[in-house]
């Protein structure tokens, strides 16, 4: 399966100022690329580009007062499967996780685990078997809260997503970690494309999503509360302990944004390079 992917996003500054993007392809994924339009700025500037010690790949520049555009495309191939179901998978008790993992079982910014542990331990404590109890976490967030582009809220932590009933993709996502790491199971959270692949057409315009990844058995697992079903097609840009790990474009100064447009989408050949 081909996917085309990419970005169109502008912003203005009004004084210079230095800039990060996290919006590459995942290092771990960038075998999957079959071509790829490299990363664009309208300034004549030099932009240099590391990888994280989460595999993440960031860019750096400074960008000068004024309209800037930033622009990437790319044709990705996946093999068309769902996200992975492995019902045995079990929780790993936490003298066996590994030391790198260890940091996705406690609080974070956006997830607040102190203030939500009582209700983990009520709600899903007593359910037998690790991929069942993170998947019942999944169906309880899916269920509890409202999806609302129009409330959405960059400082919105998972303990007020669950007292407001309302949140994006990112707010379903801190939830259902934090709940997660609760009950012990590691829980990091991915942003990336995931394009309207083998379900209806999704009528709001593009844009990224975001996910997370439990660890249970040995491995990472897919799950994703608002949409709550295995999807096809996901393309990983960045993993964290939550989304103040990973914004996509930090500006270090003030900056406004005047164009975001978000391109993932199934294609049956690739285009011809221009």
């Amino acid at each position: 399966m081909l996917i085309r992917y990419g970005f169109n996003i502008e912003i203005e500054l009004t004084q210079p100022a230095a800039v990060v993007t996290a919006m590459d392809v995942h290092s771990s994924a960038r075998g999957d690329i079959l071509r790829e339009r490299d990363f664009r700025v309208s300034q004549p500037i030099f932009v240099g580009t590391f990888t994280d010690a989460q595999g993440n790949v960031l860019r750096r520049f400074n960008a000068q007062p004024g309209r800037i555009n930033l622009d990437l495309d790319g044709i990705y191939e996946c093999d068309g499967r769902h996200d992975v179901i492995d019902a045995n998978a079990d929780v790993t008790p936490v003298n066996d996780v590994p030391l790198d993992v260890l940091p996705f079982l406690q609080g974070s910014r956006y997830c607040e685990t102190d203030l939500l542990s009582d209700l983990a331990w009520r709600q899903f404590g007593n359910i037998q078997g690790g991929w069942s109890k993170v998947q019942a976490v999944c169906d309880f967030v899916h269920n509890a809260l409202y999806f609302d582009y129009q409330n959405a809220r960059p400082t919105r932590t998972a303990a007020q997503a669950l007292e407001e009933g309302t949140g994006v993709c990112r707010d379903f996502t801190h939830l259902a970690m934090t709940l997660c790491r609760c009950l012990n199971i590691p829980a990091r959270y991915c942003n990336g494309y995931l394009g309207d692949i083998g379900v209806p057409p999704d009528p709001a315009p593009m844009d990224f999503n975001a996910w997370f990844e439990a660890y249970l058995g040995g491995r990472w697992y897919t799950f994703d509360p608002r949409h709550n079903i295995p999807r096809i097609g996901r393309i990983l840009i960045a993993r964290g302990r939550d989304a103040m790990d990973i914004p996509m474009l930090t500006t270090y100064g003030p900056h406004w944004l005047n164009r975001f447009v978000v391109t993932t989408e199934e294609i049956t050949k690739i285009p011809v390079a221009a």
